[in-house]
């Protein structure tokens, strides 16, 4: 049986390396993220991309460093032309915003690649029960994998499935 692979989106590991928030949303976001990391992700093959690399770089250069190490040895999904195509689509189907392109960078890259999760906190553009249902008929007649979208609260429960060998 193998791990499942989760696709783990910017605001992830951004809310992992930084430093506890005054806002008590994000800081409950913060702690939720380190126990899932820290107790949980070791159950799951994490993958990250390009996108998620030229996020994590932007900001104050130390604090990018800090998140940089923090996924310097997970592998990135190669940059392929479906993702584009996914791209396109997204914007038009799942009704994103023009600023929202980059979230569908990363849905189409975990999309493309057959990835089983997709870990955030952007609950507005990506983990969005109304996306995901739109997602999901997009996908489907696009004959593409639909990756469960959702946040690391999601994801801590200890029971973490491993994928079965057909």
């Amino acid at each position: 049986m193998e791990k499942p692979r989760v696709y783990v989106e910017s605001s992830v590991v951004s809310y992992y390396v930084a430093r506890p928030s005054r806002d008590v949303i994000v800081l409950g976001h913060q702690e939720i993220t380190r126990e899932w990391w820290d107790n949980c992700l070791a159950r799951f093959y994490p993958c990250i991309s390009e996108f998620v690399l030229e996020e994590i770089e932007r900001g104050d250069p130390r604090a990018a460093q800090s998140r940089l190490n923090t996924v310097s040895d997970w592998p990135l999904l190669p940059i392929v032309p479906a993702i584009e195509r996914l791209v396109a689509l997204y914007v038009t189907e799942l009704h994103l915003p023009e600023t929202a392109y980059r979230d569908a960078l990363h849905i189409a890259t975990a999309s493309a690649h057959g990835v089983d999760y997709l870990v955030t906190w952007n609950c507005r553009h990506i983990a969005n029960a109304h996306v995901w249902r739109l997602l999901a008929k997009v996908n489907i007649l696009q004959g593409v994998s639909v990756p469960i979208i959702c946040t690391p609260e999601e994801l801590l429960d200890d029971r973490a499935p491993s994928i079965p060998d057909f």
